[in-house]
């Protein structure tokens, strides 16, 4: 049992969690069936994008610094 807060926020008791496998600041799924359960389901952690993803492969092709710090600021 969980008590709703007036935010709207409700705790995932620990044995929920703990089967879950979630920690503070995974992301859960939270959804509703037609018959009005509620679901929570683990997110799988996706991949970061780095910002410098876009120069991976550049090295060496002739790029001026100019350009290099254009394509690292996204302009």
């Amino acid at each position: 049992m969980t008590t709703l807060t007036s935010k709207g926020q409700v705790t995932i008791p620990k044995p929920v969690r703990e089967r879950l496998g979630v920690k503070p600041g995974d992301e859960v799924a939270v959804d509703m069936t037609t018959d009005g359960r509620v679901t929570i389901a683990k997110v799988k952690a996706r991949a970061k994008s780095s910002r410098f993803a876009t120069l991976r492969g550049h090295a060496g092709k002739g790029m001026t610094t100019d350009q290099i710090m254009a394509l690292t600021r996204g302009s």
